[in-house]
């Protein structure tokens, strides 16, 4: 098949956004409910960008590898997303890679408890990604976290597995969350 030349736009924020498809992007929506964790608390520890891995399952390490924890532009550095071996490179019954990505917080909005980033570089098959979440006070001392996700089609994967994926991810993020700011 013969590949076309895209021209790559100058205006364009990362080399994900210049391979972009013709395809529809996938959307989804993940959330959870806290109970014992207010949306000022669940958002202070969504600020500290750099420290994803303290809360989310399955994350081996996440570094700040540019700009200042918890300001629009700053990069981090995610590495232990499991994932299967590149389809078609290998034996079947191959251990599983260690995926690692790079993630720019886009916008950060305190008053609203949002914010926003998109994967730079990845190879954990997304040729595009790009993420909100959103913290929603639910009565006195409780919670919501919305996590808005957009991405191209992901070759191998169904919308609905990267759904329950990340809605697995969320759970437990929000466990750990909510149990470290009841413990202390």
């Amino acid at each position: 098949s013969s590949k076309h030349m895209n021209k790559l736009d100058p205006n364009s924020s990362s080399i994900m956004e210049q391979q972009k498809d013709s395809q529809p992007k996938w959307e989804a929506k993940v959330s959870t409910t806290l109970h014992k964790a207010s949306a000022d608390q669940i958002f202070s520890l969504f600020k500290d960008f750099f420290g994803l891995n303290k809360w989310f399952p399955s994350l081996s390490t996440c570094y700040g590898i540019h700009g200042e924890n918890g300001e629009a532009g700053c990069v981090r550095y995610c590495t232990g997303f499991s994932l299967p071996p590149e389809r078609g490179g290998g034996a079947t019954g191959e251990s599983p890679v260690s995926g690692w990505s790079k993630e720019r917080l886009v916008a950060i909005d305190p008053i609203e408890r949002i914010l926003s980033y998109e994967m730079v570089d990845c190879n954990i098959g997304f040729k595009s990604y790009f993420s909100t979440v959103k913290i929603v006070p639910n009565g006195d001392d409780g919670c919501v976290i919305e996590w808005f996700i957009t991405v191209d089609p992901v070759e191998g994967m169904r919308l609905e597995d990267l759904v329950n994926k990340y809605d697995v991810g969320l759970q437990g993020m929000a466990k750990n969350m909510e149990n470290a700011l009841t413990s202390s």
